[in-house]
């Protein structure tokens, strides 16, 4: 045995496949050969045209292989054939850009939890409404800032949120991994900057995945680990239109998007 955990790697480290085995059992990560949570990790599965694909949501027929949420894992069980060992196969194919893929997925993902997050009422856009959520009693469960968005609208949300959370400011999330066409696209308007996530189960599924995204790009997921304002985000001229406002939001709302198995606990 040699120092290499996936040396150590058991002879079937693949699960039964969906509905199959307990729930939420502890899965092992084919790289690092640590038990997780499912919720921690990806599934992989083999394609009928023997292609290896990321099965994001756990739900794909057959038996899988799991690695840890991160692009680096990923990255190393392309590089040491851990798939191939995992399936038993020397045929399975491996696309090169399979991290891409992923990135691409959890893109994807996010996106759509956030515009089943507006459905739901727990979005409201536009710079004023998100200050007014901000400074209303309720407060909000996120900030949601376009990647492209002005530097300057960055810092007046920054402001309002530490005005009304003063050090625990490190608490609010801020989702700005999403440019402006993005937004526009999740949200159903059109030149959105700025937005808010207030109390609900729609917002917490939406916050679940972006937490995935961001644990899988190896980025800080509280302002305590990268500030409020992102620094180092591209600067433009880019503000919120008119059409941007939303009607006032519910703060509670129903929804069946509890970020499981995508979330993060």
């Amino acid at each position: 045995m040699t120092g290499d955990p996936s040396d150590d790697m058991p002879d079937d480290v693949l699960d039964p496949g969906p509905g199959r085995g307990r729930a939420d059992a502890e899965r092992t990560c084919i790289v690092t050969r640590v038990a997780q949570n499912p919720r921690r990790l990806i599934r992989f599965v083999l394609s009928p045209d023997n292609m290896v694909v990321p099965d994001l949501r756990a739900k794909l027929p057959g038996r899988g292989a799991w690695v840890t949420v991160s692009r680096a894992t990923v990255e190393t069980a392309v590089k040491r054939k851990l798939f191939l060992r995992a399936f038993k196969s020397k045929d399975a194919k491996i696309a090169a850009n399979l991290a891409e893929q992923i990135a691409a997925g959890l893109r994807a993902d996010l996106r759509q939890s956030l515009s089943l997050a507006n459905k739901a009422g727990c979005v409201v856009a536009g710079f004023a409404k998100v200050e007014a959520a901000i400074g209303d009693k309720a407060g909000v469960a996120g900030i949601v800032q376009a990647s492209d968005g002005s530097a300057d609208g960055r810092r007046k949300i920054a402001a309002a949120l530490h005005r009304r959370y003063g050090d625990a400011i490190s608490r609010v999330p801020v989702i700005d991994d999403l440019s402006s066409e993005e937004l526009d696209m999740a949200l159903g308007r059109d030149h959105v900057i700025h937005a808010a996530l207030v109390a609900g189960v729609g917002s917490t599924g939406c916050l679940a995945r972006w937490r995935r995204l961001r644990f899988f790009e190896g980025l800080a997921t509280t302002a305590d680990e990268a500030g409020a304002t992102r620094p180092g985000r591209t600067d433009s001229d880019l503000h919120d239109g008119d059409q941007t406002d939303l009607p006032g939001a519910q703060r509670s709302a129903g929804s069946r998007d509890d970020g499981t198995p995508q979330g993060l606990d």
